[in-house]
């Protein structure tokens, strides 16, 4: 960490004129040709970048595509323009704007504290060296030169955004990566200034100058734009790629974009088990969904009146074109298991102090016993206030006290035993804590926000569920089917939108999840998604110090009660109500775009600028 705090000083100089050398001399001559992708082979300066015949680009840019699986033997079609799709007439309309992923691209096991920050490029580095290793030069590469522009840089150290990078470069992915061996590998690439690529290829590597921060200024496609730029031993340029981390985890390219909403996307990267999964392209999955399409929520209501389903069943039979029902159980299980145990962890936490300068202490494992044992006041009058069932108030030692009782006023108004009330708050904390800490969680729909749909399907397991199996189905799917739409029509990145664009999705997904399993109608369903978010409206990202911690873990808290209150007040209504989903996905939408820069994850406004760190 103290390597990277080194680099920031370096960054006005460095950006200034060495790397506009980079961005002008060899990124965008290989953009200009067409390539996002390129590399010289064996050539010294100042031999021209050889670029890729459109044989092979069309190979390459559907590389990731392929990868996950191998039935893909055409190239994905390059993306065009907004005005030029208007023209195209040849290509269905379902084909492209209907807003369903996978619900397990949607919600991914992930390390934290930041889905967007940390689980993104992870995977950007990973596809990075895997299509280096796949093109044949990964042992050609010498050094290597990682950028990191706008929120990333602003704000990456607190989220941990280089750390996450180099263990992507390192061969790791965010669901498999040892989290505890994190800080010593990273100590060791600074230690000895060497970094070894898919822990195959050993090369020079100092976080101090090759890591680059651009704090004023940012990539035109998206605010988390990061490049990356591979060299062999004489310095010439090998290759070089720029993504865009959007959030929830999802990555994408320049290459990889199309228009708004119909983002193509990396959720994945090379591997075995990955074969069997669903082409990693928006173009390719419109394909492969046309059993129960839905562009929006109007749609998707439509959807669910017309063939008597649930939106939680939609969802369902979206995803048996994709894998079976055993895997979908398995899956939902493990989506649900990872929450379940970021809980447990963050609740069982020996630690006292959460990382970084704040020194923000754990309060989940506080709470818990409390809650455990029905004590919320330490006044000494409850040493014992467990109220045990059927056991009468007064004349029994679990009541009030002799010391209370001897007092006059207790006549009239009797100190009470407080009750057990449990709210999902104390859940919501655990899991940020974890989650800031740098633990295993699931992006729901992203990491600064993970708490608040673990939080209110934990509560309602607990207190209310009579099938937790079937309620856990019924849970999931329908918060998924309501974060595509957040997806498609607007955005699920705080860099975008604000805290609105995750907290405020969690809370709307949320909401919508527990009207379902209350047995609330679509219409109600609908209704409490929408409570949830038009509540969350303009809400700022304002991460203290860069770190995910403060107001990120109590906004989780706030998050989850506010879900079910939603859910509750849609329940007590028929449905009907004067404010759509639709409505409000696209006032957040206007909301985020029209929001200063300063307030959208660059911890360069609100309680960023306003609380002092130290």
């Amino acid at each position: 960490m103290s390597t990277f705090t080194r680099a920031r000083s370096l960054i006005p100089r460095l950006s200034n004129q060495a790397t506009r050398h980079i961005n002008n001399t060899y990124y965008r001559a290989a953009q200009q040709a067409g390539a996002s992708f390129a590399w010289r082979q064996g050539a010294s300066a100042p031999a021209p970048m050889l670029t890729l015949t459109k044989a092979v680009q069309s190979s390459f840019f559907s590389t990731s595509a392929r990868r996950m699986d191998p039935s893909l033997t055409t190239p994905v079609p390059n993306p065009v323009a907004p005005e030029e799709s208007s023209r195209n007439d040849t290509q269905p309309e379902e084909e492209t704007k209907h807003a369903v992923v996978s619900t397990f691209d949607l919600f991914s096991i992930g390390i934290g504290p930041s889905s967007s920050h940390t689980v993104g490029p992870m995977r950007a580095a990973k596809i990075f060296v895997t299509d280096l290793k796949e093109h044949n030069v990964l042992d050609k590469v010498s050094t290597l030169r990682i950028d990191l522009f706008g929120s990333l840089a602003l704000t990456g150290i607190g989220h941990g955004t280089p750390d996450s990078i180099l263990m992507g470069m390192e061969g790791e992915s965010p669901e498999t990566v040892e989290t505890t061996t994190i800080q010593s590998r990273l100590k060791a690439i600074d230690d000895h200034k060497a970094l070894t690529l898919d822990s195959t290829n050993r090369i020079q590597f100092d976080p101090a100058k090759d890591l680059v921060f651009h704090y004023f200024e940012s990539l035109p496609q998206h605010p988390n734009g990061m490049r990356f730029c591979a060299f062999d031993n004489n310095g010439d340029l090998l290759a070089t790629n720029e993504y865009f981390s959007i959030g929830g985890g999802f990555v994408v390219n320049e290459r990889t974009q199309l228009a708004h909403g119909e983002n193509v996307f990396y959720k994945g990267e090379h591997n075995k088990e990955s074969n069997k999964v669903i082409p990693q392209t928006r173009r390719n999955q419109d394909l492969a969904t046309a059993a129960l399409p839905f562009s929006n929520a109007t749609e998707l209501l439509q959807l669910c009146e017309r063939e008597n389903m649930t939106i939680a069943q939609v969802v369902y039979e979206n995803e048996l074109r994709w894998r079976s029902a055993e895997e979908i159980r398995e899956k939902t299980f493990a989506i649900w298991n990872t929450m379940d145990n970021a809980i447990k962890n963050g609740c069982l936490s020996s630690d006292e102090m959460l990382p970084g300068r704040l020194r923000v202490r754990r309060r989940a494992p506080g709470l818990y016993k409390k809650l455990l044992k029905g004590l919320y006041s330490t006044t000494p009058l409850y040493k014992d206030s467990q109220v045990l069932q059927n056991s009468p108030s007064s004349g029994n030692k679990d009541g009030l006290t002799n010391q209370a009782q001897e007092r006059g006023i207790d006549k009239v108004l009797p100190k009470r035993s407080v009750k057990r009330l449990m709210l999902p708050a104390v859940y919501a904390i655990a899991v940020n804590e974890e989650n800031a800490a740098g633990g295993r969680v699931v992006t729901a729909p992203t990491n600064g926000a993970a708490g608040v749909i673990p939080a209110v399907l934990k509560y309602y397991l607990e207190f209310i569920s009579d099938n937790p199996e079937q309620d856990i189905m019924e849970f999931i799917l329908t918060t998924a089917a309501i974060g595509m739409l957040y997806k498609r029509g607007a955005s699920i990145s705080a860099a975008e939108m604000g805290c609105q664009g995750e907290v405020g999705v969690a809370c709307s997904m949320a909401s919508a999840g527990f009207a379902a399993v209350m047995g609330g109608t679509v219409r109600q369903v609908e209704n409490a998604a929408e409570i949830g978010m038009e509540h969350n409206l303009g809400l700022t990202c304002d991460p203290i110090d860069g770190l995910v911690q403060i107001p990120c873990i109590e906004r989780n808290a706030l998050g989850a009660v506010k879900a079910v209150t939603a859910a509750q007040l849609a329940l007590n209504g028929d449905g009907h109500h004067r404010v759509t989903l639709d409505q409000v996905i696209e006032t957040m939408r206007q909301t985020g775009n029209d929001m200063q820069a300063k307030y959208k994850e660059t911890s360069q406004g609100g309680l960023s600028v306003c609380v002092p760190v130290c």
